[in-house]
């Protein structure tokens, strides 16, 4: 397994990020479901077993600034079609700090392995646990290079009400970890907005090459 990925991650959480020298890393992936594309402040990092060789040939023949090369849709649909994998989209990545004790929102843990969050989540988590609030569910795991991850959900009838700040600090005081990752789809600005609020701080941009 290789731990190249967890220490840029690591590194980013902390605040020190890949040289913003317009290059492209490349390395192996961390395990077997985790290959995709992460973009950093002109630099990007690609994680896949693919040929390195094949991976810069593509990148060269991208009609794109370099800056940009490896986020091009025209080098990740040449990624998928080698891989024969799919991708949802391109999200922000954002990363928050623990915090002490036990959350002020009322939770009560999900164990039923057949309940559609916790089977969605064990696609791209292990160690998934799920908690409901009332109008809402908070999941984490352990998602990309084992990092710990953190999604939510809010019910349509209780939007605007602060319940989704709430399950985002939430997720802060659970995590058995000294940080915690979330994604966002940046067209979806509310969700981009209440991590923001929660603490998450931008560090990059990441696509997901999901095997099959």
């Amino acid at each position: 397994m290789s731990e190249a990925l967890a220490g840029i991650l690591a590194a980013a959480a902390a605040g020190q990020f890949p040289p913003s020298d317009g290059a492209t890393t490349v390395i192996a992936q961390p395990n077997a479901r985790d290959a995709g594309v992460m973009a950093f402040t002109a630099h990007s990092v690609i994680f896949t077993d693919e040929d390195p060789e094949w991976i810069r040939a593509e990148l060269a023949a991208t009609d794109s600034d370099r800056l940009a090369a490896a986020m091009n849709p025209s080098f990740l649909a040449a990624m998928l079609a080698r891989t024969g994998r799919s991708m949802n989209t391109i999200d922000l990545v954002t990363v928050a700090g623990a915090l002490p004790g036990r959350p002020d929102l009322e939770l009560r843990e999900i164990e039923d392995p057949d309940h559609p969050r916790v089977a969605r989540a064990l696609k791209f988590r292990d160690g998934v646990r799920v908690w409901a609030a009332d109008g809402g569910v908070l999941v984490l795991g352990r998602g990309v290079a084992g990092r710990w991850e953190t999604a939510i959900e809010v019910d349509e009838h209780v939007r605007g009400q602060g319940l989704g700040l709430a399950l985002a600090l939430a997720a802060r005081h659970l995590v058995p970890d000294s940080v915690v990752w979330s994604q966002q789809s940046p067209g979806n600005a509310r969700s981009v907005r209440t991590f923001q609020a929660a603490g998450f701080r931008p560090v990059g941009s990441e696509a997901l090459f999901v095997a099959a």
